[in-house]
């Protein structure tokens, strides 16, 4: 299993996360500590009207950045060399450090979703703290058969960025590769509203379906010899797809499916059609197969 590495995106209590600056430790709290991740240091008073406001809008948006950015809280009528010396005029005023620097600011009140796009920007600055790294290594794990290793590295990713879409839509995957496919389905359904129709979600409810249909498929050699005898036997021809998908011949069961189609396409109510971008949508962004069956598809559709 990949170990997540520390830094930038790793979990941290919220007293890491949001701290008191002042005059001794901002070196190390805000222009040191801005070198890992990136720190929003907001400028208040207790007197300041907007700041009751700003503050805590931003804490939740910190927060909510899961570890990927920092706050420092800095009371200007204590600490007012900084003040001056980073020309602070009025308040509420943020600034973003980023490797020791101010990288960007703003000044007064905002609404929430402003706020939320500024800590987001921010956050970016600091990358994913190697979570696509994981990510990727987890997909190639899963290629390669490690499906436990892949399971618990996509597990570990979404305890650290829980509305990570493709590490929830790979968990689904490794668990119906282990053959567990009530544990999947919950999964997917247990998806956080944000993810939930994320293109990796819907392409592991599509597998998940087909290893349903897996479970149901029959014989691959009796089915080819109930079409051989009869062409038109369209439920064999569909059957025998499920099978041959079933058997991880994906190439054969888009021919099949497609030659069902070519044959009648209202077939019980297009289930052709409907079974084909069901493959489609369980294959990787790219396959091969996918772009070949789509383009042959669609040209039936529009001949």
């Amino acid at each position: 299993m990949l170990e997540l590495g520390g830094g930038a995106g790793q979990p941290q209590a919220a007293g890491d996360l949001i701290t008191e600056g002042s005059e001794a430790n901002f070196m190390a709290e805000v222009v040191e500590a801005s070198r890992e991740v990136p720190v929003i240091v907001d400028f208040w008073a207790p007197w300041c009207g907007p700041c009751k406001t700003l503050g805590p809008a931003l804490e939740a948006a910190v927060k909510a950045a899961n570890g990927k950015v920092r706050m420092v809280k800095i009371n200007v009528d204590e600490n007012q060399a900084i003040a001056q010396q980073l020309r602070i005029q009025s308040i509420p005023t943020v600034y973003a450090f980023w490797q020791g620097q101010p990288a960007d600011g703003f000044q007064g009140a905002l609404p929430q979703s402003e706020i939320k796009q500024f800590v987001d920007k921010i956050a970016a600055l600091g990358g994913d703290g190697g979570i696509g790294e994981a990510v990727e290594a987890a997909e190639q794990m899963l290629t390669e058969g490690a499906v436990v290793d892949a399971a618990q590295t996509f597990a570990a990713i979404l305890g650290q960025e829980p509305e990570n879409a493709a590490a929830h839509g790979g968990l689904a995957r490794a668990h119906i590769a282990l053959g567990e496919l009530d544990k999947a389905e919950a999964l997917i359904n247990a998806a956080p509203e944000a993810v939930a129709k994320a293109p990796e979600l819907e392409a592991a409810r599509a597998q998940l379906d087909l290893a349903r249909q897996a479970a149901e498929a029959g014989p691959v050699d009796e089915l080819r010899a109930r079409v051989a005898a009869d062409a038109d036997d369209h439920q064999a021809r569909f059957d025998l797809a499920k099978a041959l998908y079933a058997n991880g011949q994906v190439e054969e069961a888009v021919e099949e499916l497609l030659e069902l189609f070519r044959r009648d396409r209202e077939w019980d109510d297009g289930a052709a059609k409907t079974q084909l971008f069901k493959i489609f949508d369980a294959l990787k962004p790219g396959d091969p197969i996918a772009q070949k069956g789509r383009r042959r598809l669609s040209s039936m559709i529009f001949a």
